[in-house]
């Protein structure tokens, strides 16, 4: 299983260091500035309860260097994605979830609700519809963070409390790749 996390800050940083440290899924990640400089140096290290701990990270500036993925996490914050696009596309073929862990109401909130709503674009978090168009709706995998963590240092996150991640259909239907993608995350030692 490929999995990339675009965004390696606090939260995209936690979960690249849990999952690459349990070492059963193919994890990249895409970071910027001292942040990857340091990443790629020393490896991404992790305080949590108290221990560091250092993981192996396939890093990089540019999607284009890790190729087409089975899931990408999108852990910017929600302003961040539409200008990411570009950076984001060579990760997705046609398989591809996108598993979105940002802040605020997303960009694809009423699909496959239901009701009058359905298909319901919001020009609030997604101005003319472009992430939608862009990356589908039909690809997402919806996910509530409940872990708090922080950037101490380029290279270093430090885990401050929860293990959480809910994750779902927008349809609420039960699916493989949301059940695979728990199981991973489950055998890193975090709850979802």
């Amino acid at each position: 299983m490929r999995i990339s996390i675009f965004g390696a800050g606090a939260i995209g940083g936690y979960l690249a260091a849990k999952l690459a440290m349990a070492g059963r899924v193919d994890l990249s990640i895409v970071a910027r500035g001292a942040h990857l400089d340091a990443i790629r140096t020393a490896g991404l290290r992790l305080i949590e309860d108290g221990h560091e701990a250092v993981a192996s990270v396939r890093a990089a500036a540019q999607a284009q260097e890790l190729g087409v993925q089975d899931y990408v996490v999108l852990a910017l914050k929600a302003h961040s994605v539409a200008p990411a696009l570009d950076q984001i596309a060579p990760l997705l073929g046609k398989g591809t979830a996108v598993v979105t862990m940002q802040n605020g109401v997303p960009w694809w909130y009423f699909h496959r609700i239901g009701g009058p709503l359905e298909g319901t674009r919001l020009q609030a978090v997604d101005p003319g519809g472009v992430i939608w168009d862009r990356l589908g709706p039909d690809r997402v995998i919806g996910s509530v963070v409940y872990p708090a963590a922080e950037v101490d240092a380029p290279g270093l996150v430090r885990h401050i409390e929860g293990k959480r991640f809910s994750l779902g259909e927008p349809s609420g239907e039960k699916s493989e790749r949301v059940t695979r993608l728990a199981e991973e995350m489950v055998a890193a030692g975090l709850q979802a």
